[in-house]
């Protein structure tokens, strides 16, 4: 089809097509609140988005609600994927909504269209085919980073056949970037390699650490807005936040000392003062060790502070789990413990018996249970050691600090007083996470979940305005090179010398007319269609056209 150049550029600006359908108002459930009422729409309407809510806003509901009217209006079966313990959550709610869900971990299991539950490792085992299935939502899909960096990526691929896709989680963590981009080529917006390239620079000596471009960072966020949204409260958009105000949060710091006299020495053979500094995994991991005995021993006197109260009692390690049960044991103290080892039943079975206060306290490593449980029961939480990962942190303290918690909650940190710098990272991570979320949020009450208003401001980024210099023998123009060569006389140039944009590679200009904001190759060269012929009617027959090109690279790092 021949479209005229100003409409090819044009249509660069739609960064996000729609997969859904539009639903009225009165589809939605009624029992589900006005921010949640906007969401189901607008993630039914796009039929691929992610739901960055905060916690205790809604996911759940929002999630049943979602999945429940798109196979109705398409058909077919849908699938909600969730981390350990947390299908009872969604099976009461779906009860509260009239809506019927079966728990599987097999095939074998499916039988007709409706709504199934079953839990990552499941798919991850490979013992659920996710090509059964023609709706999926992902909850707390963060989790995936604890089955590692490959797994995580191959994970993601699994449901490219699904139609219908969504992402449920609180807590992208501050600045990771690639995270967020996985999630758009999951959901099938953007192919994540194309996304690196088209919104970053990288570091040539860590390949993972990658910073916006100053140029195209207001246009990220943009883009990150048509398929995605960060909702911290229901005043982001419009609604009263009555109902919603978090209580009071203390994080209290507890250093266990350390003997610094077995600082070591450096590589020069220079004595250390301190131990600690900036940790290395071999270092890191004995400063776990020789400081456990005592780490625990400042948790459990932080247990007897609250007797009779419930406590959530936060690991890393299986030797700090195993002496946590045993200083319990000793104490008295009543506690569900829940591991890696346990039958997924049983360990069900273990935080139900928490929930139900038969038991005082919950052990449990973040990575296990600080994805998407309601834990609220308690309001005191303890950590028995740090870690690097700000995720595990974040999403762990609000297991218990979320939107209908009535008390104050108080968080206790323990930790080595050789890990002071592994804290102070984690205290920056904090802050990153605020701006991220409060950058969204600000796009989100600026734009609402408009489309045509996202739309209006990236296309802002258009059109060029030509700039002509010229002196004796010789003239400069900057210009859209297709315009330029466009107004110029057949057979007029002797030589062509040019380095073209190599695809997608890279990005000059934070403009669309830009021939490295391409999609793919066959984007380029579509645009490149328009120039070709171009060139050779302005070259003169015989000359030469010469461009330089290179080979394309693929980042392993980024294709697996």
């Amino acid at each position: 089809m021949t479209i005229e150049y100003e409409e090819f550029v044009a249509a660069k600006v739609a960064f996000r097509p729609a997969f859904g359908f539009d639903i009225a108002d009165t589809d939605v459930h009624p029992s589900l609140k006005p921010h949640q009422r906007d969401l189901v729409r607008w993630a039914v309407q796009g039929g691929r988005r992610a739901m960055f809510a905060d916690f205790g806003l809604g996911k759940t509901r929002i999630q049943l609600e979602i999945v429940r009217l798109t196979i109705e209006r398409a058909g077919g079966r849908g699938l909600i994927v969730c981390p350990l313990g947390v299908r009872q959550e969604f099976t009461a709610e779906a009860a509260a909504l009239g809506i019927s869900v079966r728990f599987v971990r097999t095939s074998a299991e499916v039988t007709g269209d409706g709504i199934y539950l079953t839990n990552y490792e499941a798919i991850r085992d490979g013992r659920l085919d996710p090509a059964l299935f023609d709706a999926v939502s992902l909850d707390e899909a963060s989790v995936l980073r604890s089955f590692g960096s490959k797994t995580y990526q191959t994970f993601l691929t699994l449901f490219d056949g699904c139609a219908h896709r969504w992402v449920a989680t609180a807590t992208p963590s501050p600045n990771r970037y690639k995270e967020l981009i996985h999630y758009a080529g999951y959901l099938g917006v953007m192919d994540t390699g194309q996304a690196l390239t088209r919104f970053f620079q990288r570091d040539s000596t860590k390949a993972n650490n990658l910073t916006l471009y100053p140029h195209k960072e207001a246009e990220f966020w943009l883009w990150l807005s048509t398929w995605a949204v960060f909702l911290q409260r229901p005043s982001d958009l419009g609604y009263s936040d009555e109902g919603y105000d978090l209580p009071e949060l203390e994080v209290l710091r507890h250093p266990v000392a350390v003997d610094h006299t077995t600082a070591g020495v450096d590589r020069d053979g220079q004595g250390l003062l301190l131990r600690g500094g900036t940790l290395g995994v071999v270092d890191a991991a004995r400063e776990k060790r020789d400081t456990l005995t005592e780490r625990v021993a400042r948790a459990i006197s932080i247990v007897a502070e609250h007797p009779d109260e419930p406590v959530v009692l936060w690991c890393d390690l299986n030797d700090e789990q195993t002496a946590l049960e045993q200083a319990l044991t000793a104490a008295g103290v009543t506690y569900s413990s829940v591991h890696g080892s346990l039958d997924p039943d049983e360990a069900e079975r273990r935080i139900l018996a928490w929930k139900a206060a038969n038991t005082q306290v919950l052990i449990g490593k973040p990575v296990m249970l600080g994805q998407g449980l309601n834990l609220q029961r308690a309001a005191v939480a303890v950590f028995v050691g740090i870690t690097h990962k700000f995720n595990d942190l974040i999403q762990a303290v609000h297991r218990i600090h979320r939107f209908g918690q009535t008390r104050p909650c108080t968080v206790h940190i323990v930790y080595a007083e050789s890990e002071t710098e592994v804290l102070r990272a984690l205290d920056t991570k904090w802050e990153q996470h605020h701006q991220l979320r409060a950058t969204m949020a600000a796009l989100i009450r600026e734009h609402g979940l408009s489309r045509a208003s996202i739309d209006a401001a990236l296309v802002r980024g258009l059109g060029i305005v030509r700039h002509e210099t010229a002196g004796q023998g010789w003239q400069v123009a900057n210009n859209d090179c297709v315009l330029e060569t466009q107004a110029m006389d057949d057979s007029s140039v002797d030589l062509i010398v040019t380095s073209i944009p190599f695809s997608n590679h890279y990005e000059y200009t934070p403009n669309y007319n830009d021939f490295g904001h391409t999609d793919d190759n066959a984007h380029f060269w579509a645009q490149m269609d328009f120039l070709t012929p171009q060139l050779l009617r302005v070259l003169r027959p015989g000359r030469i056209y010469a461009c330089h090109v290179k080979d394309r690279i693929l980042f392993g790092n980024v294709t697996g």
